[in-house]
């Protein structure tokens, strides 16, 4: 009943359309006000409480990461190196842009900012190339989605925040630790670069079956001439993920040294952005960050009620009985995200969802790290459906085209991924196996 309660003063908040931050913090109040005893002051300790961790920190760092780069050209010499080695294949330029967008995706942690990185260069391109518009966008549109697949992933940090010092039982009765940022980042390589695969093929076949142009061979000169221009961007891959798995410093230190890093070479190796722009992107990035940390607040407010109220535990007990396996229950957890997927935001789904569904995943004997990167998966697909799909709208306005028109281009490749979601949700080592590798 508790739970109803809840469920129902949410949903009537967000069904005036109010923002889902704001929702969380009045569906708190509300129901604290109305039907507990729990004194305001525990609440106001949360608020501050709930937003300290040290790996929270690490957002606001990749944000201002990614401005620096999206402001600093680094996505156009990307864009460059991509063309360069597959743009004289079928739809060269649509799978340049899958590559472009595996790419950035590994600097910036955020797929809108991908879209827009990648989309506002390619798409009038490849128009100029005599592709169809619709085609353009639907691949950047999906293939952006890998901003929070590919590690660095905002996404991923609020997962683990989200679950981070929850005791949940497993079916062995055994205590098991939430997913560690690392081990989520790991996690997501071999998924992040088998998706940008298959993206990669629905171009091609989608390409060739329309008999789309082809643009010259580059040659070595002009491919390695490419790749010396893009390489200060592609070297911060190798220092987020080396320092993390070499030891050197940890996820939240790696995003305070990525955009360090960013700024250095925006400004002064590549020297796109001059000193005097820089309080603009700090403003923007600030802005940005402190939206979500607004969410996050709100969303361990909100946990904090389901917590107290043993609505995890009463949820899992009752999908147990029923009798659901762990097949059954993935499935359910699937449908159920990709329909809220359409609807919000994918960190509020996380922040929201992750503390309900993860004792329950874990009483069913799935892995912590495998949830993570299947939930992870669903908040991509979410991106790039309507009527709430942020990349849609931002290749909407890049290409000019309506958002209906944007959602049947994204088609194929969302089917796509779709497939790729049964795969990485049925088959865990997709997930787990470089993580179990690598001792995490």
């Amino acid at each position: 009943m508790t739970a109803l309660i809840i469920f129902a003063i949410l949903t009537v908040l967000l069904i005036t359309g109010m923002p889902v931050s704001i929702a969380l913090g009045l569906t708190v109040f509300t129901f604290l006000f109305s039907f507990t005893d729990i004194p305001m002051d525990s609440i106001a300790l949360k608020l501050f409480t709930g937003i300290e961790k040290f790996e929270i920190m690490a957002i606001p760092f990749f944000i201002l990461a990614g401005n620096f780069l999206t402001h600093g050209g680094v996505a156009r010499r990307m864009i460059r190196f991509a063309t360069s080695m597959v743009g004289h294949w079928y739809g060269g330029m649509g799978m340049a842009a899958v590559i472009a967008c595996a790419l950035f995706a590994a600097i910036s942690g955020s797929s809108p900012a991908t879209v827009m990185a990648v989309g506002s260069i390619l798409i009038p391109a490849m128009v100029k190339q005599g592709y169809p518009a619709q085609f353009g966008v639907g691949s950047i549109a999906t293939a952006g989605g890998l901003g929070i697949l590919i590690p660095p992933s905002i996404v991923m940090v609020m997962y683990s925040v989200a679950t981070t010092g929850m005791v949940v039982t497993g079916p062995d009765g055994e205590t098991v630790l939430s997913a560690s940022i690392g081990a989520l980042f790991m996690a997501g390589v071999i998924p992040g670069l088998m998706l940008a695969t298959m993206l990669g093929v629905t171009t091609y076949w989608r390409a060739r079956s329309n008999n789309y142009p082809r643009m010259p061979k580059a040659s070595w000169g002009e491919r390695w001439q490419a790749f010396r221009q893009s390489v200060w961007g592609l070297m911060l891959i190798v220092i987020i993920m080396g320092g993390i798995y070499g030891g050197f410093f940890t996820p939240t230190e790696a995003a305070a040294v990525s955009a360090v890093y960013a700024f250095v070479i925006a400004v002064w190796v590549y020297k796109d952005i001059r000193l005097r722009d820089v309080p603009r992107v700090l403003l923007q990035s600030a802005a940005m960050s402190a939206m979500l940390l607004y969410i996050i607040t709100n969303a361990v407010m909100f946990a904090f009620i389901l917590t107290s109220e043993q609505i995890p535990q009463a949820l899992s007990s009752w999908i147990v009985e029923l009798g659901f396996g762990k097949i059954g229950f993935l499935m359910v957890v699937n449908i159920m995200l990709l329909f809220i997927g359409m609807v919000m935001e994918p960190s509020a789904i996380v922040l929201i969802m992750a503390p309900i569904l993860y004792p329950v995943a874990v009483k069913l004997g799935v892995d912590p790290v495998h949830f993570g990167i299947m939930m992870v998966v669903n908040m991509e697909i979410g991106l790039c459906t309507p009527p709430v799909g942020l990349n849609l709208y931002v290749g909407s306005a890049i290409s000019r085209l309506g958002l209906t028109e944007v959602s049947k281009a994204a088609m194929p490749w969302l089917l796509t991924a779709l497939t790729f979601l049964l795969l990485v949700t049925y088959i865990p080592e997709i997930s787990l196996w470089l993580p179990r590798m690598l001792g995490m």
